[in-house]
C-alpha cells in the first residue's frame, strides 16, 4: 500500500509540472491560431495542415516507437545508458533521413490537390529535428526529466511558432506558416537536446552496436506501430478532408482540430512519467498497482478534459470566432472533435500499459479502428453529400468517425487491459455525470442570451461553466489521492523529479 501510494505521488507530482506546461502551451498556442486564421486565412492554413500531417507521420515513423520503447531498453540493459540513447539517436537519424529523401522527391505527398511553389519542398527535410527532439525527450523521461519536455513542448516550441508566423507574415504569406513551423521545430530540437547532453553526458567510447541496433528496431516496431495507429486516428481525417473538399474546408477543420487538439496535450502530459511508473511495476510484477496508476492517471485527465470540453464546445461558435468569422462555420466538428477527446481518454491511458503487456494485441486493435474509422469517415462524408447537407455538415463526418471509433477503442482497450491485469481499470464515477449535466444546464443559460451579448457568453458564461462543474468534481468525486494533484505546484527547480527507475549510467 506504501508503495502504490508512493507511485501516486510521483504520478501526481509529474502531473503536475506537465499540467503546468499545458498551461503554458494553452497560453502560447491562442496567439498562433488567432494569427493563423486572421493573417493567413483558411486557403493557406488548409494548405499547411495537409503538408504538417505527413511530415508528422514520417518523424513518428522515423523514432520507430522509441517514444515508449526507449524506457524499456534503458531499463533491460547493462550498456552504460548514453550509449544506448546515442544508438536510438542513429536508427532515428537512419530512418528521418529515409523520410526526408522521400518527401523531397515526391512533395506532392505532402501537397495532394495543389501546385508545389516556394519552399514546399524544403519542408519535408525537418523531419530529424522533430525525431531527435522525441527520442531526445524520451530518454529524459526515463530518468523523470519532465521539465525538460515542459520546457521544449510547452514553452519553446508554441512560442516559436506563434511569434515566427506573426513575423513571417510581413515577408510572405505564402510560405510564412511553412517557415515558422520548420523554425518551432528547430527551436525544440534545441530545447530537447541541450538537457539531454547535460543528463546524460556525451557519449564517449561509443561505436555503433549493429546487432544492438536491428535488436531496438525489431523490438519497437509493434511500439511504432501503435504510436503511427495511435496518432493516424488524430490525423487522418484532416488527410480525408483533404482529399475529399479544397483547402479552405480544411484549414477551418485544421482550426477546430487544434482547438480540440488542447485537451488531448492533457493526457499527453501524462505520458513521460506514467509509462516509467508502469514499467517500474511491471519490474515488480506488481499488476494491482498498475491498475491502480491507470484507473487515477485516467480519472484526472477525463475530469480535465471534460472540463475544457464544455468550456469549448458549449459556447462553439463564439469560440470559434474568436479565431476568425470565416472559421465558425467548423463548430460541428468542433464539438465532435472535443468530446472525442474525452471518449478517448480511457483507451489512450489504458494504452500506456498495453504496449508494454499486450502489445500485438494493442496493435491489432488498433488497425482494426483505424480502418473501421476511415471506412466511416468517406460513408458519412458520402451519405450526407447524397442528402444534399451543406458542405460545413458534411466536412463534420470524419470528426463524427473519429468520435465514435475512439470511443469502441477505449471500451475495447480497457477491457483487455482487466483482464491481463485481473483488476478493474475503469476511471468513470458518477460525479462526472452531475456535474456534466450541471454546467449543460448553465451554459444553455448563456448560449441563450440575444447575439449582442456573445461577449457575455465569453466572459461569464466559460468560467461560469468551469466553476459549476469543477465545484461538484471537488466536492462529491474527489478522494485523498484524487487532490494529491493540487498539492504545491512544482517550482523550476523541483521541476526535474528524483530518479526513482535505474541509476544513471
Amino acid at each position: 500500500m506504501a508503495e502504490t501510494s508512493k507511485d501516486i505521488a510521483q504520478l501526481a507530482k509529474g502531473g503536475r509540472t506537465n499540467v503546468a506546461g499545458f498551461i503554458l502551451r494553452l497560453a502560447a498556442r491562442i496567439p498562433f491560431l488567432f494569427i493563423a486564421g486572421r493573417l493567413y486565412g483558411p486557403d493557406l492554413v488548409g494548405r499547411f495542415a495537409i503538408a504538417v500531417v505527413v511530415v508528422e507521420l514520417a518523424a513518428l515513423v522515423a523514432t520507430l516507437g522509441l517514444k515508449r520503447g526507449l524506457a524499456q531498453a534503458l531499463s533491460r540493459t547493462d550498456r552504460p545508458h548514453v550509449h544506448v540513447v546515442a544508438d536510438a539517436l542513429v536508427v532515428a537519424a537512419i530512418m528521418s533521413l529515409a523520410a526526408s529523401a522521400v518527401l523531397w522527391s515526391l512533395p506532392e505527398i505532402m501537397y495532394p490537390n495543389t501546385p508545389i511553389v516556394g519552399l514546399d519542398r524544403w519542408l519535408g527535410l525537418i523531419v530529424l529535428a522533430i525525431a531527435w527532439s522525441d527520442v531526445s525527450l524520451a530518454a529524459l523521461a526515463y530518468r523523470l526529466n519532465v521539465k525538460a519536455a515542459v520546457t521544449a513542448r510547452a514553452v519553446v516550441e508554441p512560442w516559436t511558432i506563434s511569434i515566427a508566423a506573426w513575423v513571417f507574415s510581413f515577408f510572405t504569406t505564402r510560405d510564412g506558416l511553412v517557415l515558422s513551423y520548420v523554425a518551432s521545430m528547430t527551436a525544440a530540437l534545441i530545447a530537447s537536446i541541450v538537457p539531454l547532453v547535460r543528463s546524460y553526458g556525451l557519449p564517449r567510447g561509443w561505436t555503433p552496436h549493429f546487432a544492438d541496433l536491428f535488436a531496438m528496431i525489431r523490438d519497437n516496431i509493434p511500439l511504432a506501430g501503435a504510436d503511427a495507429f495511435e496518432w493516424g486516428s488524430r490525423n487522418v481525417d484532416r488527410f480525408i478532408l483533404g482529399v475529399m473538399f479544397e483547402p479552405k474546408i480544411v484549414g477551418i477543420y485544421y482550426m477546430a482540430q487544434q482547438v480540440a487538439s488542447l485537451p488531448q496535450k492533457l493526457k499527453t502530459s501524462f505520458d513521460p512519467i506514467l509509462g516509467p511508473v508502469i514499467t517500474q511495476s511491471l519490474a515488480a510484477n506488481d499488476l494491482p498497482a498498475i491498475a491502480n496508476q491507470v484507473r487515477q492517471v485516467a480519472f484526472w485527465i477525463i475530469a480535465a478534459q471534460g472540463c475544457l470540453t464544455l468550456m469549448g464546445s458549449i459556447p462553439g461558435e463564439a469560440v470559434m470566432g474568436i479565431v476568425g468569422p470565416q472559421f465558425v462555420a467548423g463548430t460541428a466538428a468542433l464539438v465532435f472533435l472535443l468530446t472525442a477527446e474525452v471518449l478517448a481518454s480511457p483507451g489512450a491511458v489504458c494504452e500506456t500499459a498495453l504496449v508494454y503487456t499486450a502489445r500485438h494485441r494493442n496493435l491489432l486493435i488498433s488497425a482494426i479502428m483505424l480502418t473501421f474509422q476511415i471506412g466511416l469517415s468517406f460513408a458519412l462524408i458520402f451519405w450526407m453529400r447524397g442528402l444534399g447537407l451543406p458542405v460545413a455538415y458534411q466536412a463534420a463526418g470524419p470528426a463524427i468517425a473519429l468520435m465514435v471509433s475512439l470511443a469502441l477503442t477505449s471500451v475495447i482497450k480497457g477491457w483487455l487491459l482487466s483482464r491481463i491485469l485481473s483488476a478493474p481499470v475503469s476511471p468513470l464515477r458518477w460525479p462526472l455525470v452531475w456535474a456534466t449535466l450541471a454546467a449543460l444546464i448553465v451554459g444553455a443559460a448563456f448560449t441563450s442570451l440575444p447575439p449582442r451579448f456573445e461577449w457575455v457568453e465569453i466572459v461569464i458564461g466559460i468560467p461560469a461553466i468551469a466553476g459549476v462543474y469543477l465545484f461538484i468534481l471537488w466536492r462529491w468525486a474527489f478522494g485523498p489521492a484524487d487532490r494529491a494533484l493540487f498539492g504545491k505546484m512544482p517550482s523550476a527547480e523541483d521541476a526535474t523529479l528524483p530518479n526513482v527507475g535505474a541509476p544513471a549510467r
